[in-house]
C-alpha cells in the first residue's frame, strides 16, 4: 500500500489546526466536486482523495494514528495488540524486540506478515477489520430543508437513496450506516459521514429555529396604525399596526418560524423587525399639510 500524504492533498501544514483543514477541504471540494465537473474522471478521482484526507485528518483520533502509523492507520489498533502480545510472549524468530524490529518501519509489510502473508499470526487467526469512513458534502438551498425530502446520492458510483429531515442546520453532520469503504476479511462496511453546507437567498436570517425579517413600515400607518401584510417563509400573514409604532419595533409571530429537526409539527419564531420609511417624492399640498401639522405642533 503506498503511502499517501493527506496533509499533502489539503495543502495544509502539518501543524495545521482544525478550522484550517475544515477551510482547505471545503475550498477544494467545492472545486473538484463531481457536479461542478461532469464527465470529469480527474476531477472525481480528485474529490475521492480530498474526501479521504479530510476524513483522517479532521478527526483528532484518527489525525493522531495517522501521524504515527502513516498509510496503515486504519491497523493501529491491530498493530498496538500485537506489540502488546509480542512483549509478553517473549522474541520472534529474528531475535530482536518486536517493537525494535518494526520501529520507524513499513508497517504495510509488517501487516502483510501478521495477516496475509502466511507469518505466524496469520496461522493463528483471520482478523475482521472495517471498512473506511468516507466523508461528502452536500450544498442545498434554504428552502429545500424547510420541509422533510428525499434525494439520491452517488458515491462511489453506488445511488444511495437518503432522506433529509426539515430543519436540518447548516454545517450539521449525519451518518449513513454502511455505505462507507468495504470492510476486509468479512469486516463491516464503514459508513459515509455528510456535511450540509446551505445556502440561504432568502430574505429571512436564520438562527436556529427562529427566522429574523425586516419589513418597511410607512410613515402614515405608524402614525395611525392600521393592518399590513407581509411574507412569512411559508405564505402570508396580516399583522395589526398600533398607532404610534416606532422605528426598530419588533414583534413575534409565533410558530411561524423553522421546523424543529427531527420534531414534527414543532416550528421556531418569526421575528419581524419594522423599519420606518419615510416618504420622498411629496406633493405640494403634501408638503402644505406636513408644516400644518408642524405649526400645530408647536402651538
Amino acid at each position: 500500500m503506498e503511502y499517501i500524504d493527506y496533509y499533502k492533498i489539503l495543502g495544509v501544514p502539518k501543524n495545521a489546526t482544525e478550522s484550517d483543514i475544515k477551510k482547505a477541504y471545503r475550498k477544494l471540494a467545492r472545486k473538484y466536486h463531481p457536479d461542478v465537473n461532469p464527465n470529469d474522471k480527474g476531477a472525481e478521482a480528485k474529490f475521492k482523495e480530498l474526501n479521504e484526507a479530510n476524513e483522517v485528518l479532521s478527526n483528532a483520533e484518527n489525525r493522531k494514528k495517522y501521524d504515527q502509523y502513516g498509510k496503515d492507520w486504519q491497523h493501529a489498533e491491530e498493530f498496538e495488540k500485537a506489540r502488546r502480545a509480542s512483549q509478553s510472549g517473549g522474541r520472534r524468530s529474528t531475535g530482536q524486540p518486536f517493537g525494535e524490529e518494526f520501529s520507524g518501519g513499513d508497517f504495510s509489510d509488517f501487516f502483510e506478515s501478521m495477516f496475509g502473508g502466511g507469518g505466524t499470526y496469520s496461522r493463528q487467526s483471520q482478523v475482521k477489520f472495517r471498512g473506511q469512513d468516507f466523508n461528502a458534502e452536500l450544498r442545498l438551498q434554504l428552502r429545500d430543508v424547510y420541509t422533510t425530502q428525499k434525494q439520491t446520492l452517488t458515491v462511489n458510483g453506488k445511488n444511495i437513496r437518503i432522506t433529509i429531515p426539515a430543519g436540518i442546520e447548516n454545517g450539521q453532520t449525519i451518518k449513513i450506516k454502511g455505505h462507507g469503504g468495504p470492510g476486509r476479511n468479512g469486516g463491516p462496511n464503514g459508513d459515509l459521514y455528510i456535511t450540509f453546507s446551505i445556502d440561504n437567498n432568502t430574505p429571512f436570517k436564520r438562527d436556529g429555529n427562529h427566522l429574523y425579517r425586516t419589513v418597511d413600515l410607512d410613515l402614515y400607518t405608524a402614525i395611525l396604525g392600521g393592518e399590513i401584510t407581509v411574507d412569512t417563509f411559508d405564505g402570508k400573514a396580516k399583522l395589526k399596526v398600533k398607532p404610534g409604532t416606532q422605528n426598530w419595533t419588533k414583534i413575534k409571530l409565533k410558530d411561524k418560524g423553522f421546523p424543529v429537526y427531527k420534531k414534527e409539527g414543532a416550528y421556531g419564531d418569526l421575528f419581524i423587525t419594522y423599519q420606518l420609511k419615510i416618504p420622498t417624492h411629496l406633493s405640494d399640498r403634501e408638503k402644505e399639510l406636513f408644516e400644518e401639522l408642524a405649526q400645530l405642533k408647536k402651538a
